[in-house]
């Protein structure tokens, strides 16, 4: 049931980033950007006369919070379980046991050169 729920708020989580993308490209800033195609100061534009401005500032704050409680969220979710491994490759590098190739040759063992090469 968790991981169904961690799925879902992950997705809203990247959907509402993407949002919040998209809208901060489109506002106004101080000279002519990305925001300057919409909304062009007409009186009779689908956000009124006050401009997209206003409409747009205030959907960014509240995609902002909810992207603040949905990470909020995902962080509670995942709380730090443990994760087994799910492949019998992963579990045999975790308990492979050292190859003869790691030990030194018998006539080296007085040689403190060989000892120091790092392997």
């Amino acid at each position: 049931m968790s991981n169904y729920l961690f799925s879902i708020v992950l997705t809203i989580h990247v959907l509402v980033g993407l949002g919040i993308i998209a809208l901060v490209l489109m506002q106004h800033g101080k000279g002519a950007d990305a925001g300057a195609a919409f909304g062009g100061g007409a009186s009779g534009s689908v956000f009124g006369s006050s401009g997209s401005a206003n409409f747009l500032s205030r959907t960014t704050a509240i995609l902002a919070a909810v992207f603040f409680l949905t990470s909020l969220g995902l962080s509670y979710l995942s709380n730090g379980k443990a994760v087994k491994p799910s492949s019998v490759m992963q579990d045999a590098a975790v308990t492979a046991p050292a190859s003869a190739g790691d030990a030194a040759p018998a006539g080296a063992a007085g040689d403190s050169k060989a000892q120091s090469i790092p392997k």
